[in-house]
């Protein structure tokens, strides 16, 4: 297909610290709440003690390593990489006044590297961990007092590396918090909705702080939001399936209306006043949220269905976030529905409703990769599935919207954050090791290494086309 990528399209992949990095105390750092859910976001909190270890404590020990897979990206051809910087290594506890200087250099280390080869940083400030101590002391983002640590840290860091990163994310899928409190605002996970949302409510306002201060600190600097694209379409045609879908739907839209629009929309008024939830808005934090971002980002990997039938909804449960599978579409080995148009559908949503640039900061194939006798991966199912989804963007780009770039996740294997497990392989790199921590993290390409390869070189002119994709 002849390339409706735009000339400066970024192309690269995304990674998240607590997922890649490990040398989860070295050099200063301190506990994230990542360190202890040793078995995921949904795995509850395990306290550390001496002599304790979990997969992500040395994950692909990408603190160490990182020459050698930038090095990897770079022969990819990327020109963006998508990463995190752990909060802790910066504030080991969150709340001290100083930050941690060896905790700085290695990111400086980093964003280094990556220059050596071109290659445009992308960093998230928070990527599903922050720190332990903030939780344990000041109980997380259910204190007003943490919008104060978040901007010192995020001032810091956009202090520090000005002249190295320009495109920053404040949170990443930050309506996750309704489905994992600990893991998106600190919170347990019996916490009320009257809590969550409270606790939401200042992570929003904390993020458009940061939208101010890097707009101050760095000259030419672009900050986004980031978003699960939850997109969920009507079981049926019946009106009551179609309201609740737009209702659910809000849900998660309704973040991103506060961080693009700078105020809370009018249709949350009632969601509150139905539930009972009164949120504590100060006329500061209402001034605070007019910096809005500059860009939406987002993941994207399915969709599901609503429906009013409670039968099907009991069925549901259980199910990641709950959806109600959509009998149309076929499932990955994770159970997770393959739907390459509803990235376009999402992505015409998206640009509809804000009309801001688009970022695609997450999508890929978790899959179990099996080396041939020979070492060879041949991964095709994982090709099929970005091919067919870029196929898609290259479809939205044409209907008019405006997209940054795309880094599929998992460029190279790393610790899933759900499961906090190593046989959920999504690369085009293989990492040698097991879920039991076994193997010698040697790095090996994949079949689709090559194949990325040809799509970013092409500038994705060298994507199939489907018959039936078009239109």
């Amino acid at each position: 297909m002849n390339s409706p990528f735009p000339e400066n399209f970024l192309w690269g992949g995304a990674v998240a610290a607590n997922q890649v990095e490990g040398a989860y105390l070295t050099d200063g750092k301190g506990l994230s709440t990542s360190d202890v859910q040793p078995k995921g976001i949904f795995g509850g909190v395990v306290p550390r003690k001496n002599g304790d270890s979990g997969i992500k404590d040395v994950a692909i020990d990408f603190y160490h390593r990182f020459p050698e897979d930038i090095k990897l990206f770079a022969e990819m051809g990327f020109t963006c990489l998508r990463t995190s910087i752990a909060w802790t290594r910066i504030f080991p506890e969150g709340d001290e006044q100083e930050p941690n200087e060896a905790g700085l250099a290695f990111y400086d280390r980093l964003f280094d590297e990556m220059a050596k080869y071109n290659i445009t940083p992308l960093v998230t400030l928070s990527h599903y961990e922050m720190p332990y101590g903030l939780v344990c002391k000041h109980g997380g983002w259910g204190n007003r007092e943490t919008i104060v640590f978040f901007e010192r840290y995020a001032r810091t860091v956009f202090q520090r590396y000005q002249h190295k990163v320009k495109y920053w994310l404040t949170f990443n899928e930050i309506n996750m918090s309704l489905h994992a409190p600990l893991t998106g605002v600190g919170l347990p996970e019996n916490s009320t909705k009257q809590a969550i949302y409270q606790a939401i409510h200042h992570q929003l306002v904390a993020s458009a702080k940061a939208v101010k201060a890097c707009h101050e600190i760095i000259s030419g600097a672009k900050i986004g939001n980031m978003l699960l694209g939850g997109l969920l379409y009507p079981l049926s045609s019946k009106p009551e399936d179609v309201m609740e879908t737009l209702q659910q739907n809000r849900e998660w839209l309704f973040f991103g209306d506060v961080q693009v629009r700078g105020s809370y929309p009018a249709y949350m008024k009632r969601f509150f006043a139905d539930r009972g939830i009164d949120i504590n808005i100060t006329a500061e934090d209402r001034a605070a949220l007019k910096s809005t971002v500059d860009f939406i980002s987002f993941s994207y990997y399915m969709t599901g269905c609503v429906t009013t039938d409670e039968e099907l909804n009991r069925k549901a449960r259980g199910n990641i976030l709950s959806m109600v599978p959509n009998p149309h579409l076929p499932s990955s080995d994770w159970g997770w529905q393959i739907d390459p148009k509803g990235i376009r559908i999402l992505m015409n949503e998206l640009y509809d409703r804000y009309q801001k640039p688009l970022f695609i900061v997450e999508n890929g194939l978790g899959a179990y990769d099996k080396p041939e006798a020979d070492g060879s991966i041949n991964d095709d199912y994982r090709i099929a599935y970005l091919n067919d989804h870029l196929v898609q963007v290259a479809e939205a780009i044409a209907d008019g919207v405006d997209v940054l770039g795309y880094t599929s996740w998992g460029p190279i294997d790393l610790v899933s954050a759900s499961k906090a497990e190593f046989s959920k392989r999504y690369g085009f790199i293989y990492v040698d090791r097991d879920d039991e921590g076994n193997g010698t993290l040697e790095r090996r390409r994949k079949k689709s290494f090559y194949w990325y390869q040809g799509v970013i070189r092409s500038n994705g002119a060298a994507l199939k086309k489907a018959e039936s994709s078009a239109g």
